[in-house]
Order: C-alpha cells, then structure tokens, then sequence
C-alpha cells in the first residue's frame, strides 16, 4: 500500500525538507507531514507482517508481550527538518517489533523513507543466553538539513534515542520515542533476561 504513495506527496515532502517559505513555494505544516507518516503506519500491520517475516504465530511468541518501537531515522541518509515545535522530523522513518519465546528473542524491523520509494527490512534472531544487555542511548547523530541562506544542504548534529539489543561484538539498534511505553517495555524486557540468564 506505501508503494501508491503518490509522485505528488513525494514532491510536497520533498518540498518540506528542501524549501524555505519563498513567495512561490507553500510548504505544508509539520502536522501534515506528521499526518502522511500516520498514514503509511496505519496502512500496513506491522505487528502481522512481522510474524509472517519470522515464521511464528504468536502464540509461539508469547514467553512477555511483544514489544514495539518507532521514530524517526537520522543520519547521512535522510533529511532533516526542526519542526515549529522544537521537534526534529526527518524524511526516513522506521517501526520495530520484537517477539519473546522459551529459548529466543525475534526481532523484526522496516525502514521506509517519504522521499522516494525506499524501504529496507530486516529480521533477527538471539539466544537470551546470547544476549548481555538491552539498553537505551541518546546518540548525536551528522544528517543533513537545507539551509535557505546557502541554498544547499549542510550537515547539522541531531540528538535520537535509540534502543540497543547487544551481543558479543554486535548492537542492534532500533530508533524510538522515549515515553512511559517505551520505558516499562524495556524493564519488562530486562526483567526476563534476568530471569533467563539466572
């Protein structure tokens, strides 16, 4: 369903990164945008289409309740915009759902960007035994961001939170919005590692 996003969207969202408010370009308001992320969330069952990538039917999924996190994804490879509520958007977005059997933890993430056509997806897998921490981080990360003045884009410094799952030599990382939500999912998750790993 994302891929009938049409042409036209594309050309306003690009125009809302990429154009100050000149006398012949209107740009939309930040709640518009915000509307047309919802809009591609709503559209797609994510928590579905993350079982149907994994394999499982969530009763084989239930060992805590699944978890989810979404936000925005900066980087070199997205745009950035401050928003006029002191709110950093970015033109790439991404949705994470994490699953808890017996023995393993699944993990299930989609990237779509609303300035082309792009998506990536990707699923993992781990052991608990496997797994030494979850934990959150606040990383400053270098994205781009038109400058009006300049006319071309700069790169500025970004703060996101993001959640990591670590293993021996790797992390996972997933982008989030840190709330109450987000905060009692992550303990719950700490909790059955804990309890897996005594």
């Amino acid at each position: 369903r994302q891929r009938q996003m049409c042409i036209r969207d594309r050309k306003k969202v690009i125009r809302y990164f990429c154009n100050d408010d000149g006398c012949f370009s209107k740009r939309m308001k930040d709640e518009e945008y915000d509307a047309m992320v919802r809009n591609v969330l709503n559209s797609m069952d994510f928590k579905q289409k993350a079982l149907n990538k994994i394999g499982l039917d969530e009763s084989e999924v239930n060992e805590i309740e699944p978890v989810h996190f979404e936000g925005w994804v900066f980087g070199k490879k997205a745009y950035a915009r401050l928003g006029k509520d002191n709110i950093y958007r970015s033109s790439a977005y991404q949705v994470s759902w994490l699953f808890f059997s017996a023995n393993q933890v699944y993990l299930y993430q989609y990237t779509f960007n609303m300035d082309e056509d792009g998506k990536k997806e990707a699923t993992e897998e781990y052991f608990y035994k496997d797994i030494t921490n979850f934990s959150t981080s606040s990383d400053t990360e270098e994205t781009p961001q038109y400058d009006p003045k300049q006319k071309k884009n700069i790169l500025i410094n970004v703060d996101s939170n993001r959640f990591a799952l670590t293993v021996p030599g790797d992390k996972f990382y997933c982008s989030m919005e840190q709330n109450d939500y987000t905060e009692r999912a992550i303990q719950g998750m700490k909790a059955k590692l804990r309890e897996k790993k005594a």
